[in-house]
Order: structure tokens, then C-alpha cells, then sequence
């Protein structure tokens, strides 16, 4: 098959194990991200399979029209809100979702929790710069740790928050309400509970029409000025804009972001906040998650090539 692998930043997919699993198929690999229809389309005219990382390029019915070969899309991961299903099965191309990991999301969180508390990186700025101890860092144990949305980063999560010897509180779905409970910890009695009480919050909601902008601006002004707001998950869980005017009014008094609503980011108003902490959505770039990605996404794609698709979202295009 001609397999297309799109928006590979780092160049990191070639040199990752599982490609040689890849070794019999013609593989084309672009590095960039464009969203021009025209590119794509050219980009992908001779693709009869597109491995997807991630949610980077939307599959829209318009680029489907001008894609005659493709018979597959491989997702890396199993989130695909950003491929046109529906399109998809019309034009009966199979569409199979992969495998993901918890951790490396988890451990990102954790770093940025650290990173920001302690103003790490802008105490190594300060020292190359000829500066030496420029602000007092704040600790974490005795502090407490919001966790909104207590599933599987969130409940690794809320173990590292222990194990740093932080209080934690819980808000989220009843599904989250009830493992919170039942794991020993504190259940918030509301939202605007969780935001008021946490000296530290993190998100970990997964993205829907539920939870789209679920995090208003009044949530927001309920935060201590001395609270940290930390978001690995997606940005578009907050309300467009209230966080940069948030934190540019002290409440809360800092936050670590990891995803952004367009990406690759070119520019961004948490950018020149010094009270934002901004990294480029690292949550799941990470080699052994990627081997594990990938690897998932591989061998859908060889099942599917050796007549016995698995895994697929719309079954009904290789049945009857």
C-alpha cells in the first residue's frame, strides 16, 4: 500500500521501532502541518492509507472528495472527532483507532506542576542571564490538588498529588465522583467548589459537545490568586479567551498550558503573560508512547492490508 504519514514535527516516526513493521509498503512522511485543501489534496492523491497522529490534520469530506485512492485511515490513539465518519463510511473507507497510554500525559502534568510552582524555568533563565535567586518558589505538600475529571491521568494524577503529601479534591461526571470515593478521596460538593478550594487544579476532561467551554470566566475569578490552573487535556475546555484575561487580573495567580486551539501555534496572548507557563502540547510526545501509538496504528493498517480489518470505527464498510 501507499501509506501517508502527515504532521510528523519532529521527524521521529522513522526512527521509531515499529516502522520497520512499515518495511514491504511505500511510505511518504511530511514533517509540517498545512491546512490548505488544495496541499492536501496533493499531499494525499495517491495515499490508499493515511496514518493520522493524532488530532493534527482534520479529515473533512472535502478533502475525502479529492482522495479516489485512499481506502483507509489508521488513528493513532482512539480520539477521531477530527475525521468526517459519517463521510468516511459513504465513501467506504475504513476507519480504525489505535491504542494510548495514560502515563506520559500524566507525568507532563506532573513536570509542569512542579515547573510552575517553583518557577523553574524562569529561575534558569535568570541564572544564564547573570541572575541568581530572583523569587521564592511554593511547595506542594499540605496543599491542595483539584483534579477535574478523575479518570485515567487523572487518577495518576491525583497519586503523584499524594505522594507529594497534597490534599485531594475531586469534581467531574458521577462516573468520577464514584472512583474518587471509592479510591479515599475528597469529592467536592460542586464546581465552583473545586475551583474555589484547589491550590492547584488540573484538567483532565476529555473534549465534547458536554464539555466544550465547560471552565468559565466565573469559574476562573473564583480561584486564589496563589492557585496554579494546569491544562494537558484541550483548550477549547475553556471558554475562548478567559484564561489570558484571568490570569492578567491574578486569578488565578498562574497557569501551565499545554494545548492551544490552533496548532502548531505561530502566536498566542499566553505567550507574553509571565504568569503563563506554555509548552508546545507535549502530553503524549514521548518515546515509549509513541512506540505504542504507533505500533497500534501499524498493525491495524497491515491487518487491514492482509484482509482482516480490526479495530474500525464504521465496520460496516468491509461487511457483507
Amino acid at each position: 500500500m501507499h501509506i501517508v504519514i502527515p504532521d510528523d514535527y519532529q521527524d521521529g516516526v522513522r526512527g521509531l521501532d515499529c516502522f520497520k513493521r512499515l518495511s514491504d509498503h511505500q511510505v511518504t512522511v511530511y514533517n509540517d502541518t498545512v491546512r490548505d485543501l488544495d496541499t492536501l489534496a496533493e499531499r494525499f492523491r495517491d495515499a490508499e492509507a493515511l496514518v493520522l497522529i493524532r488530532e493534527r490534520t482534520p479529515i473533512t469530506d472535502a478533502l475525502l472528495e479529492r482522495l479516489p485512492k485512499l481506502r483507509l485511515i489508521s488513528q493513532t490513539g482512539k480520539g477521531i472527532a477530527h475525521v468526517d465518519l459519517e463521510a468516511c463510511t459513504r465513501r467506504g473507507i475504513a476507519v480504525a483507532t489505535g491504542a494510548g497510554a495514560p502515563y506520559a500525559a500524566a507525568e507532563l502534568t506532573w513536570g509542569l506542576v512542579l515547573s510552575a510552582m517553583r518557577h523553574i524555568p524562569d529561575q534558569v533563565a535568570a541564572m544564564k542571564a547573570g541572575r541568581w535567586q530572583t523569587r521564592l518558589g511554593t511547595g506542594l505538600r499540605g496543599r491542595t490538588l483539584g483534579i477535574f475529571g478523575y479518570g485515567k491521568i487523572g487518577s495518576l494524577v491525583a497519586d503523584y498529588g499524594r505522594s507529594f503529601g497534597m490534599r485531594v479534591l475531586v469534581w467531574g461526571r458521577e462516573g468520577s465522583l464514584e472512583r474518587a470515593a471509592a479510591a479515599g478521596l475528597d469529592v467536592a460538593e460542586s464546581q465552583d467548589d473545586l475551583f474555589s478550594r484547589a491550590d492547584v487544579l488540573c484538567l483532565h476532561l476529555g473534549l465534547n459537545p458536554g464539555t466544550r467551554g465547560i471552565v468559565s470566566a466565573a469559574h476562573l475569578a473564583r480561584m486564589k490568586p496563589t492557585a496554579l490552573l494546569v491544562n494537558t487535556a484541550r483548550a477549547e475546555l475553556i471558554e475562548t479567551g478567559a484564561l489570558a484575561a484571568a490570569l492578567k487580573v491574578g486569578r488565578p495567580g498562574q497557569a501551565a498550558v499545554d494545548v492551544f486551539e490552533d496548532e502548531p501555534l505561530v502566536d498566542h496572548p499566553l505567550l507574553h503573560l509571565d504568569n503563563a507557563l506554555c509548552t508546545p502540547h507535549l502530553g503524549y510526545v514521548e518515546q515509549d508512547g509513541y512506540e505504542l501509538y504507533f505500533g497500534a496504528a501499524f498493525d491495524n493498517l497491515l491487518a487491514f492490508a492482509q484482509g482482516s480489518p480490526r479495530n474500525l470505527s464504521n465496520p460496516e464498510v468491509v461487511q457483507g
